[in-house]
């Protein structure tokens, strides 16, 4: 048996039918027009419009970027599965023993939330990579609603979770890595008693304060994600809005976890290349970065080292994470 890898490229819309032609098993990042006109077939699909690819960033709505699974056993394919609100729980029990599990969340959607608030508690999670990424829409498209693809139906979804769930053969396994440039600063302890996607009140080192009024009162830059360590590993919250009387974000804060805002980056795409060149990296992989990433260090037509790959609106690295490029290397045993 050969061993799988995963290839990737940015391409247009006849080329990726193509592609579906030949039976592949593919990963589709494409705005809704894309999606709307690829005939049935192996693959899962976000509507994303901005893309990392090898000349450098772009916003592209007449392009996919395509992640083709390689070298599968056919005896055993990939399962491809719609995931509810109700049904998202299973999704770490659905997966392979030896393997892992690519999935793709509609922003703002039901199973959105469900998934980033309680995704750590689910069964079986942690015991095989769950990766992916949340599906928006360009932001200047106000009205339009994000969308996931079931390819075998040749179906878009605004309101379920799709995944690709893909067995490795014994001599392989899979990794998740993540490359995050925010560390936690020197600022007050900050903590909520609530979990959710917004936040009223808080602690500020013990003392209760209005959320929004200590980011204005204290000139916060909200361009920096609030950061909590969790066992060692820095995981952001990133403000999405901040209102008169909340503050809304892109991922859930949890209730009693302490929160510090980050240490400014000085310079994004130089740190961005350093974090990712000191990375061991594969020579192919699943990739993609978030799309706060591209907005704030202006990545439109610059590269970032060698990792290509859609910009969402939130990464999966088993548990949702923001402002975190995200990859997946598929390694020999």
């Amino acid at each position: 048996m050969s061993n799988i890898k995963i290839t990737s490229e940015l391409m247009d819309l006849e080329s990726v039918i193509g592609k579906i032609n030949q039976r592949e098993f593919l990963i589709i990042a494409a705005d809704e027009k894309i999606l709307k006109q690829l005939p049935s077939g192996n693959w899962i699909a976000g509507s994303i419009p901005y893309f990392m690819g090898q000349e450098g960033g772009e916003i592209s709505q007449d392009k996919a970027f395509v992640n083709t699974i390689e070298g599968l056993d056919l005896s055993n394919p990939p399962r491809i599965m719609p995931y509810d609100a109700n049904s998202i729980k299973n999704i770490a029990q659905d997966a392979p023993d030896n393997g892992f599990t690519i999935t793709i969340l509609p922003a703002g959607s039901d199973v959105h939330a469900e998934y980033a608030e309680n995704a750590p508690s689910y069964n079986n999670m942690f015991f095989s990579p769950i990766i992916g990424w949340i599906a928006g829409s360009h932001l200047e498209e106000s009205e339009a609603q994000p969308q996931v693809g079931f390819g075998p139906v040749n179906m878009l979804m605004a309101d379920k979770a799709i995944a690709m769930h893909v067995s490795l053969p014994e001599n392989q396994f899979a990794n998740i890595n993540i490359v995050n440039l925010f560390e936690q600063g020197s600022g007050p302890q900050i903590s909520f008693s609530d979990t959710g996607f917004s936040a009223n009140d808080c602690l500020i080192d013990g003392k209760p304060e209005k959320f929004s009024e200590y980011v204005q009162n204290n000139n916060i830059d909200t361009r920096l994600p609030l950061v909590a360590d969790y066992n060692g590993v820095n995981i952001n919250v990133s403000i999405k809005e901040l209102l008169s009387d909340s503050v809304e974000f892109y991922a859930p804060i949890f209730r009693n976890v302490n929160y510090q805002f980050a240490n400014p980056v000085a310079d994004y795409v130089t740190e961005l290349d350093k974090a990712i060149s000191t990375q061991q990296l594969p020579e192919t992989s699943f990739s993609f970065n978030c799309i706060l990433n591209f907005l704030y260090a202006e990545l439109e037509n610059k590269k970032t080292a060698q990792l290509t790959g859609p910009f969402t609106f939130g990464e999966i690295a088993y548990q949702l994470l923001n402002q975190t490029m995200v990859y997946l290397s598929i390694e020999s045993s």
